[in-house]
């Protein structure tokens, strides 16, 4: 039986889209975070760094959503959502696959810690931090954000999907930093063929049946 380790609030919904395309069985055990929005002590059980998700098969433990994906896609991918070897949608496969962790996700994280500054620190340095945590979003992570949205536009407005025209595990594995930009970081209705995505992707039964076990 596959177990997924689902700590609320994270990335971990993108495991269980996945769990749902592929059509497998599975157990899912929830956590929640605590009002530091560190995640609790339960989870360093099941794998040294205490982070969602984690997946569990028959024996195995595996971290890092990256990783998970290959071993789940390489096991249990009948219906060919990773394009065939040798193509130019592999390749796009490839890199959004490490993009989506590596290059955007560090940049939306940043914006969530510096958004969450201000409210850490004594009343009287309050307005010190929101100066200094704005300015650093404003001039250095907000830019970045921008750069990286239009580089989801171009290539949505070019094929449709992160892979090339067929939908694939890449369109999964970067709906959580394309949904946290929208949501999270006040990137808008400007694009219209990042929101002709999202409404693509949520419009999935898989996707739907997914944000319905863990609403």
């Amino acid at each position: 039986m596959l177990i997924v380790h689902y700590l609320n609030n994270s990335r971990a919904h993108r495991l269980i889209w996945l769990l749902e395309e592929l059509g497998l069985d599975y157990e899912i055990r929830f956590y929640k975070r605590g009002p530091d929005y560190r995640a609790p002590a339960e989870l360093k059980k099941v794998h040294p760094l205490g982070k969602s998700p984690v997946l569990e098969d028959d024996g195995l433990v595996i971290a890092e959503s990256g990783a998970i994906f290959e071993y789940l896609l390489e096991k249990y991918d009948p219906k060919g959502l990773v394009p065939a070897r040798g193509t130019p949608e592999r390749l796009a496969y490839t890199y959004w696959l490490h993009y989506a962790e590596g290059s955007a996700m560090p940049l939306l994280v940043m914006k969530l810690i510096f958004g969450m500054i201000p409210k850490q620190v004594p009343f009287f340095m309050k307005p010190f931090a929101k100066a200094i945590s704005g300015r650093v979003m404003q001039r250095m992570l907000d830019p970045q954000l921008k750069d990286n949205a239009d580089l989801w536009e171009a290539e949505l407005s070019e094929n449709g999907w992160f892979a090339g025209s067929q939908f694939s595990a890449a369109d999964i594995i970067m709906s959580f930093p394309v949904e946290a930009a929208i949501t999270r970081a006040g990137l808008g209705s400007q694009y219209r063929s990042i929101n002709s995505w999202l409404h693509a992707i949520k419009t999935r039964p898989a996707y739907q049946r997914a944000s319905e076990k863990v609403s």
